[in-house]
Protein backbone atom coordinates (compact mmCIF):
# COMPACT_ATOMS: atom_id res chain seq x y z
CA UNK A 1 0.00 0.00 0.00
CA UNK A 2 2.74 2.28 0.68
CA UNK A 3 4.48 1.69 -2.62
CA UNK A 4 1.15 2.50 -4.26
CA UNK A 5 0.89 5.42 -2.66
CA UNK A 6 4.48 6.89 -3.24
CA UNK A 7 3.65 6.24 -7.27
CA UNK A 8 0.58 8.28 -6.64
CA UNK A 9 2.83 11.43 -5.28
CA UNK A 10 5.34 10.75 -7.36
CA UNK A 11 3.11 10.74 -10.33
CA UNK A 12 1.05 14.31 -9.43
CA UNK A 13 4.80 15.76 -8.42
CA UNK A 14 6.37 15.07 -11.42
CA UNK A 15 3.40 16.07 -13.91
CA UNK A 16 3.08 19.55 -11.13
CA UNK A 17 6.89 20.22 -11.01
CA UNK A 18 7.16 20.40 -15.61
CA UNK A 19 3.68 22.78 -15.57
CA UNK A 20 4.18 26.85 -15.03
CA UNK A 21 1.57 27.18 -12.45
CA UNK A 22 2.62 23.47 -11.08
CA UNK A 23 3.92 24.67 -7.71
CA UNK A 24 0.43 26.67 -6.59
CA UNK A 25 -1.63 24.06 -8.12
CA UNK A 26 -0.35 21.29 -5.93
CA UNK A 27 -0.85 23.95 -2.94
CA UNK A 28 -4.26 24.27 -3.67
CA UNK A 29 -4.53 20.34 -3.96
CA UNK A 30 -3.11 20.13 -0.44
CA UNK A 31 -4.99 22.81 1.21
CA UNK A 32 -7.97 21.09 -0.63
CA UNK A 33 -7.43 17.71 1.30
CA UNK A 34 -6.82 20.08 4.62
CA UNK A 35 -10.11 21.37 4.68
CA UNK A 36 -11.97 18.60 3.78
CA UNK A 37 -10.46 16.18 6.38
CA UNK A 38 -9.68 18.23 8.70
CA UNK A 39 -12.03 21.43 9.36
CA UNK A 40 -15.22 19.79 7.78
CA UNK A 41 -14.80 16.93 10.09
CA UNK A 42 -14.45 18.82 12.95
CA UNK A 43 -17.01 20.58 12.44
CA UNK A 44 -19.96 18.47 10.58
CA UNK A 45 -19.04 14.94 10.91
CA UNK A 46 -18.73 14.75 15.18
CA UNK A 47 -18.24 11.06 15.70
CA UNK A 48 -21.85 9.98 17.57
CA UNK A 49 -20.82 6.64 18.76
CA UNK A 50 -17.70 8.16 20.77
CA UNK A 51 -17.39 7.26 24.20
CA UNK A 52 -20.05 4.35 24.02
CA UNK A 53 -19.22 0.37 24.65
CA UNK A 54 -19.36 -1.86 22.06
CA UNK A 55 -22.71 -3.48 23.28
CA UNK A 56 -24.12 0.79 23.65
CA UNK A 57 -22.41 1.25 20.32
CA UNK A 58 -24.26 -1.65 18.19
CA UNK A 59 -27.68 -1.20 20.34
CA UNK A 60 -27.54 2.86 19.00
CA UNK A 61 -26.95 1.34 14.91
CA UNK A 62 -29.64 -1.83 15.38
CA UNK A 63 -32.61 0.90 16.84
CA UNK A 64 -31.26 3.42 14.24
CA UNK A 65 -31.01 0.80 11.36
CA UNK A 66 -34.92 -0.78 12.63
CA UNK A 67 -36.62 2.11 13.79
CA UNK A 68 -39.84 4.30 11.55
CA UNK A 69 -38.32 7.45 10.17
CA UNK A 70 -41.29 9.85 9.84
CA UNK A 71 -39.66 11.28 6.63
CA UNK A 72 -40.51 8.41 4.50
CA UNK A 73 -44.00 9.21 3.94
CA UNK A 74 -45.40 8.76 0.16
CA UNK A 75 -46.03 11.39 -2.25
CA UNK A 76 -48.84 11.57 -4.09
CA UNK A 77 -47.41 11.97 -7.87
CA UNK A 78 -50.52 11.74 -9.61
CA UNK A 79 -52.03 15.37 -7.90
CA UNK A 80 -51.04 18.53 -9.99
CA UNK A 81 -50.64 21.72 -8.02
CA UNK A 82 -52.96 23.66 -10.10
CA UNK A 83 -55.70 21.36 -9.33
CA UNK A 84 -56.51 22.74 -6.26
CA UNK A 85 -58.30 25.74 -5.59
CA UNK A 86 -56.08 28.31 -4.67
CA UNK A 87 -58.04 31.71 -4.74
CA UNK A 88 -59.60 33.44 -7.76
CA UNK A 89 -57.95 32.38 -10.22
CA UNK A 90 -58.90 28.91 -9.34
CA UNK A 91 -61.05 28.44 -12.80
CA UNK A 92 -57.69 28.35 -14.74
CA UNK A 93 -57.01 24.99 -15.74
Amino acid sequence: MAAFLRKVWLFYRDGFKNQTWGRPLIWLVVLKFFILFAILRVFFFRPVLGGKTDAEKSEAVGENLTRNHRHTETINLTEQPWTQSSGPDSSLP
